[in-house]
């Protein structure tokens, strides 16, 4: 096993070209923002990524902490819903969650326990979203949800840097 770190990772999933799709990148662009502003603690990593799995455990791998965001599906929708999923190093895989990726999130969190490459801690956000067409730019019920959401994060951060870690869980959240 990779030696787990303090290090704290948040990875942006999704494709800015297909809508909703984007709204990972879009929370990690905001996070972005704040780090440059000093809004965020120094050497916390933020990336995007397509959700290919072994390029979402190579980013995790050895960390702490990583946050990961995505966009979902679900049916039937409530777009610009936030659903929060906490997976420990024992925690199974909800079956159901869906990800827009046809291979993504799931698989690389089953294949990351079985090779003993997952983080101490991950938190999935996942997005409801409600287009997922060729374009840019987010509808209004997931651009919406992207300020509360980063705010979410940053708190999730400090609580992490603040000492003790939680059970694992999974819950919607309207934020």
């Amino acid at each position: 096993m990779a030696a787990v770190s303090d290090r704290i990772t948040v990875i942006g999933v999704g494709n800015a070209f297909r809508r909703d799709d984007g709204a990972g990148p879009a929370v990690v662009a905001r996070l972005r923002e704040r780090a440059a502003h000093g809004g965020l603690p120094a050497g916390i990593r933020l990336v995007c990524c397509d959700g290919e799995p072994g390029r979402l455990i190579g980013l995790w791998e050895d960390a702490g902490l990583a946050v990961v965001v995505d966009a979902a599906h679900a049916h039937p929708g409530h777009p610009g819903r936030i659903h929060r999923l906490e997976l420990d190093g024992c925690a199974a895989w909800q079956a159901g969650t869906a990800s827009s990726h046809g291979l993504g999130l799931g698989e690389a969190v089953e294949l990351a326990r079985a090779l003993d490459r997952m983080p101490r801690r991950l938190l999935v956000y996942a997005v409801e979203g409600a287009d997922g067409s060729l374009g840019t730019g987010l509808t209004s019920a997931v651009a919406a949800a992207v300020g509360p959401l980063t705010e979410r994060i940053e708190q999730e951060i400090t609580h992490y840097l603040a000492g003790p870690h939680g059970k694992a869980s999974s819950r919607s959240v309207r934020l």
